[in-house]
């Protein structure tokens, strides 16, 4: 049980952990450009009617489902801050600012991940059979999609024996 809370916890930590999917409708071209910020904001909307319309959460399931959300927009506003702050800076900062900034920032996504665990635990607690199988299978295909983002890291060549 400890394992699926973590696993869920680093899904929705993780920025695009679960960005749009092919039955999300993509944002009206009409509107008017948003700011970085505004966008990282509806992501994490469309993440929690995602969850929402996913898991089937019940009308008796919207006080768990409400402290789970608040906690999931809690952490994406702590991180979209801590994201763009580094971003501003990093053309002109040293290594060790660098590593600094890095440091707090994976803190953070820490901190964030353990508190989405314990806000997930009371509503995962409170699904029928059926929800928490969808609930299971839904982080678990999550997870696998950032399994493989990105090119790979190459390997360090071992040092030559003399």
């Amino acid at each position: 049980m400890k394992k699926t809370f973590v696993i869920l916890a680093c899904a929705l930590a993780v920025n695009g952990a679960f960005a749009q999917t092919a039955s999300q409708a993509p944002a009206s071209a009409a509107s008017s450009p948003a700011t970085p910020a505004e966008k990282h904001e509806a992501r994490i909307e469309q993440r929690i009617a995602y969850l929402h319309n996913q898991l089937k959460i019940t009308s008796a399931q919207e006080t768990q489902w409400k402290a789970f959300a608040d906690a999931m927009r809690e952490d994406g506003e702590t991180m979209g801050k801590l994201y763009e702050q580094r971003m501003k800076g990093i053309e002109s900062e040293t290594a060790l600012d660098n590593m600094h900034e890095y440091a707090q920032l994976t803190q953070a996504h820490a901190d964030g991940a353990k508190k989405l665990a314990t806000a997930f635990e009371p509503l995962y607690s409170s699904l029928s059979a059926e929800q928490k199988k969808l609930a299971d299978t839904t982080f678990r295909e999550n997870m696998g999609r950032h399994k493989h983002r990105g090119a790979p890291i190459p390997k360090m060549p071992k040092p030559s024996q003399q």
